[in-house]
């Protein structure tokens, strides 16, 4: 089968890889979408946390379930997508039910080679029903449930004014269950083309600039002088978070779902006096996949609006570098296998 391999950081090769064999309590899925994550752009660039090189990248996948072990439930032939998060199922983390943090994690893509392949070998238990969403809509579940799961961790209430920073496709899916959730969304960012997304298209009425703009002036006026209740970076962005303690509402809780690699740093005592309450969100449970579908199924999510460009997996060599360019437009590129 045809792979695409990231050799190094800026390199992208096509070569010839083994079709998996069926193993005990897996699955093969015949690849069919392969959305392109952050994290795959950053590995790209070498600035992705916990990576090495060479590797396979992809993990927000969906395709046709050709081979099972051990899958009670599922079909030849049904449409999937799958949670590619492996976890060990003995630590401290997976007997607290938080698989997505696993002490031994192995996610697709990152850890251990993913889904930039023609046919993908998975645990069976990873596997989640497509039902009636199509390829696309599928592929899209996983990187909706990160946003998804972010909003969990926060226990965002209705009413609340939730501040989301960065406007990619993280963030949009942030802000997307952020408003399901009841909240009054902020949308911030540099880029204004993708504010002006987040107007249009997910109809945030409260967009800040960050580039070009007092946000912490702008914050008091939006919420009344309160700050908001919840900060969530979906930057990754050293400066964009260390900033963002001083928007915090006093009693606010800080959710940071986009990663780097550097040391934060922040004032104690301001911190402190606001009694605020700072976590990370890491991935996303089977719980946040099966909202993400239900609330597509109900028509609360149009996935389709993230896709903004589409290739054939051919050609994914050719285009990968422009995708990290602003002035491309992308918030979400879908690759097909259906060439």
């Amino acid at each position: 089968m045809k792979t695409l391999i990231c050799t190094t950081p800026g390199s992208l090769e096509y070569k010839k890889g083994e079709k998996p064999v069926l193993q005990k309590g897996h699955a093969i899925i015949k690849v069919k979408r392969i959305g392109i994550c952050g994290t795959d752009l950053h590995a790209f660039e070498g600035t992705q946390p916990y990576f090495d090189y060479p590797r396979i990248l992809g993990h927000e996948l969906s395709g046709e379930l050709i081979e099972f072990d051990d899958a009670p439930g599922f079909n030849i032939g049904e449409q999937v997508t799958f949670i590619p998060y492996f976890n060990c199922g003995t630590c401290i983390a997976c007997r607290s039910e938080k698989p997505n943090c696993c002490v031994n994690i192995k996610v697709c893509g990152v850890h251990i080679d993913g889904g930039m392949v023609e046919y993908l070998s998975v645990p069976s238990y990873s596997l989640v029903h497509g039902g009636s969403l199509s390829y696309d809509e599928l592929a899209l579940v996983e990187p909706l449930a990160i946003g998804a799961h972010g909003i969990s961790r926060a226990y965002v209430q209705s009413g609340e004014f939730v501040l989301v920073i960065g406007a990619g496709p993280i963030g949009l899916g942030v802000m997307e269950f952020a408003r399901i959730a009841g909240a009054r969304v902020i949308a911030m960012d540099v880029n204004a083309s993708r504010l002006e997304f987040c107007k249009v298209h997910l109809k945030i009425d409260h967009v800040i600039n960050a580039a070009d703009a007092n946000v912490s002036e702008e914050l008091r006026t939006i919420t009344g002088g309160d700050m908001p209740a919840v900060v969530i970076d979906a930057t990754g962005s050293l400066k964009a978070i260390n900033n963002a303690f001083q928007y915090m509402a006093h009693g606010a809780r800080f959710v940071l779902i986009g990663l780097q690699k550097g040391d934060l740093s922040f004032s104690h005592p301001e911190f402190h006096k606001r009694e605020a309450t700072l976590m990370s969100s890491r991935n996303a449970t089977r719980k946040d996949f099966e909202h993400v579908i239900a609330c597509m199924k109900n028509g609360l999510v149009d996935p389709k609006t993230y896709i903004t460009h589409k290739v054939g997996f051919s050609k994914v060599k050719r285009e990968f570098g422009s995708w990290l360019k602003p002035e491309t437009g992308v918030i979400k590129a879908m690759v097909s296998l259906d060439e």
